[in-house]
């Protein structure tokens, strides 16, 4: 139960409550599932701005030899500049998936990061051991994380702290907002424009409450944010990739920065590269199940009696209008428009491997 002693809260968690969340337990936190209904807030979110309390992320800030820490992740990050944003992978020694990050530098300093959840224990204690005394990771647990997002989140930034609507897709800064000291980055996981905002946790209450207060902003449980984050095609990391997967295994290639491939100075580049040459056995992709019947995680995917791969991530898409998922299946049939069916309950169902995403990415690039 949400109300489990052993749970974490957010420094939101109070204000869920009052706004009648239902809690549920995620990551060792109780989180809100939904408010008002998971349909009604992912269609709120595609048509105006949804906030979303995503505070049990993990933020950190890492300080000198920056190289250390490239030498873990897939991003090239000497070429990052500040202000800007990238989105990368962090890796084992065999190139698998060991959690996927967003790493900024919000100046000209230190850089930013913020990680899963669920992943950022391990993250922190594998970042430090790799680290030794060439770089400090600074763990920011007295912060705050909220998520901005919609086709209306400009337009609500705006009235809110115009120079972070300055910015565009993959830029972040630092901003203060009557007092409180913000890091802003405009980026997002629903495929809406948006921005996620880092806030001390003693404020953080009085900022969700501010934008809670514009008529275009509703609060927003995981519920609508798993359907929003699938309809766009992003990954859920423990579902749709982790340590046994590689980047090219889960069609996330484009996080690998070409200067890092050429020098192939990342971890199990071997490995990737080798795959990257050959093309591997299994690779992640789109599907659009043929009924109303949503293929969820772990639905086996069949080609002639032949079972062929595996729904990662499926349900029912507003949006769309129907259900969608994604699912890793042999390289061989991963070509939109091959035909598969789907087990659902025991019943073999049409579908079909489709492009991704499901739903436009509408990120404001400027």
């Amino acid at each position: 139960m949400a109300d489990d002693a052993s749970l974490q809260k957010t420094p939101l968690y109070d204000l869920h409550v009052e706004l009648g969340a239902r809690m549920v337990p995620f990551a060792g936190y109780a989180m809100p599932v939904q408010y008002d209904g998971v349909m009604a807030e992912h269609n709120h979110t595609r048509t105006a701005a949804g906030l979303f309390d995503v505070s049990h992320m993990g933020q950190a800030r890492v300080s000198g030899d920056e190289a250390a820490f490239e030498a873990l992740v897939t991003a090239d990050l000497a070429a990052l500049g500040a202000g800007e944003q990238k989105y990368t992978l962090l890796l084992n020694d065999q190139g698998g998936i060991m959690d996927d990050l967003m790493i900024s530098r919000p100046d000209d300093g230190d850089l930013f990061m913020v990680v899963n959840a669920a992943c950022k224990e391990s993250d922190f204690a594998h970042m430090r051991a790799r680290f030794g005394e060439r770089a400090q990771l600074h763990e920011l647990g007295d912060r705050a994380l909220l998520a901005l997002q919609g086709p209306q989140a400009g337009t609500v930034m705006a009235d809110l702290c115009p120079d972070a609507a300055k910015l565009v897709f993959m830029q972040s800064g630092g901003f203060a907002l009557e007092g409180m000291d913000l890091l802003i980055s405009r980026s997002g996981y629903t495929g809406e424009d948006g921005f996620e905002i880092s806030v001390r946790s003693h404020e953080a209450d009085t900022l969700a409450r501010r934008l809670l207060g514009d008529a275009r902003v509703k609060p927003i449980g995981l519920g609508a944010r798993d359907s929003l984050r699938l309809e766009a095609g992003l990954c859920l990391y423990g579902h749709d990739m982790d340590e046994t997967i590689t980047p090219v295994e889960a069609s996330l290639v484009w996080a690998l920065a070409k200067s890092r491939r050429e020098r192939a100075d990342f971890p199990g580049a071997a490995r990737i590269l080798a795959q990257l040459e050959a093309g591997p056995e299994k690779k992640r992709v789109g599907i659009l199940p043929g009924d109303r019947a949503p293929a969820r995680e772990g639905t086996e995917i069949v080609v002639g009696g032949e079972t062929v791969g595996v729904v990662t991530s499926g349900g029912f898409g507003p949006t769309v209008g129907g259900p969608v998922a994604m699912g890793y299946v042999r390289t061989d049939l991963a070509k939109p428009g091959q035909p598969i069916e789907l087990m659902v309950r025991g019943k073999a169902r049409p579908a079909e491997i489709a492009k991704t995403p499901f739903a436009p990415h509408r990120f404001y690039r400027g």
